[in-house]
């Protein structure tokens, strides 16, 4: 390599955002450099060094590549946007599979330039799409697109595990993405799972991959369409009972070891949840939480539920996972119930 010549490793674009993390994650992404196309299928992911650990399908070498703008305000500068205009552009964003999601405040003074800036930033995307809220008995996203080529539909890789989704249908959140691997490392081989609120496999799918046997259910007709596809996507279908229903009607026998509780609003499902858990199983109850009622209110709801049922609580775990609101937590509760 002489000159301006630089390494690029080639890869399909559905596999660009796991592929760009494990190279990375082996300290060879050159990320001072663009993401470019290589083919109608493939993209370009500069790189320092060939790859030893990650997958690629070819390496090749780069004449006089693209430098890459280091953030969104660099690329808004360059189109002349002012400081004033730059702070009313979106401060915080995610990359899923090959969507860009943001959430633009309502005083951004130009949305589609804020998007062709991102994709300039992300070459691994090629659609931006704005959150516009969530609404509707099976809680259905609102999204607009923003700039590119439109598709809402994606895969995104986590950890090995691979989700389909359509934005346009269903709900994902790039937050809890420590909490969707961690489920993946609790869970043992050979437990029995009972996932009440499911969605498109959020935490079904690292717990089966990790040998677990879920019973899955989820009533969005939407979302449990992608459960099922995702359940075949990850190789896990024969580990994944998928059921389009309420939790509520769902007959888990025998009991399950470990009932996730994936709602905000779960305690109202508790009764349930309890009936369907083995003497000495855990339970992962999700809340949104006011600040001043941690910890209490989500563990006093959970004891009181089992004392109905003449059971005790011991709480294992507390945490937050992320903002939900101002002054308002998204946590889980982790205990076993005896």
């Amino acid at each position: 390599m002489t000159g301006d010549d630089a390494l690029a490793a080639v890869v399909r674009k559905p596999e660009s955002e796991a592929a760009i993390a494990a190279l990375r994650a082996e300290g060879v992404y050159d990320a001072t450099r663009k993401v470019t196309e290589y083919s109608e299928k493939t993209v370009a992911l500069p790189v320092t060094d060939p790859p030893a650990e990650t997958a690629v399908l070819d390496v090749v070498e780069q004449v006089d590549p693209e430098r890459r703008l280091p953030d969104l305000a660099a690329h808004l500068r360059e189109r002349g946007w002012s400081d004033d205009e730059i702070e009313r552009a979106p401060g915080s964003w995610a990359v899923v599979g090959s969507v860009v999601l943001a959430t633009f405040p309502a005083d951004c003074p130009d949305r589609r330039a804020v998007g062709e800036a991102l994709l300039d930033l992300h070459g691994e995307a090629d659609t931006v799409v704005a959150r516009e809220g969530i609404s509707g008995e099976h809680r259905e996203p609102s999204v607009s697109v923003v700039a590119g080529a439109g598709d809402t539909e994606t895969v995104h890789t986590e950890h090995g595990t691979r989700y389909a989704l359509d934005f346009s249908t269903v709900m994902f959140s790039p937050g809890n993405k420590a909490e969707r691997a961690r489920m993946g490392e609790v869970v043992e081989s050979g437990e029995r799972v009972f996932d009440m609120f499911a969605g498109i496999g959020y935490f079904t799918l690292p717990m089966a991959r990790a040998g677990a046997a879920v019973t899955a259910v989820e009533r969005n007709p939407g979302a449990f369409r992608y459960l099922a596809e995702n359940a075949m996507l990850n190789d896990v279908a024969d580990r994944v009972s998928a059921f389009r229903a309420d939790c509520r009607d769902v007959d888990v026998d025998p009991p399950a070891d470990r009932v996730v509780m994936g709602y905000y609003e779960a305690h109202e499902y508790l009764d349930s949840a309890l009936a369907a858990l083995a003497p000495g199983g855990t339970i992962h109850m999700h809340e949104a939480t006011p600040e001043d009622l941690l910890w209490d209110r989500p563990v006093s709801r959970l004891r009181a539920a089992a004392a109905d049922r003449d059971r005790e609580v011991a709480v294992l775990d507390r945490r937050k996972v992320k903002s939900h609101s101002e002054g308002v937590w998204h946590v889980v509760v982790d205990a076993t119930v005896e």
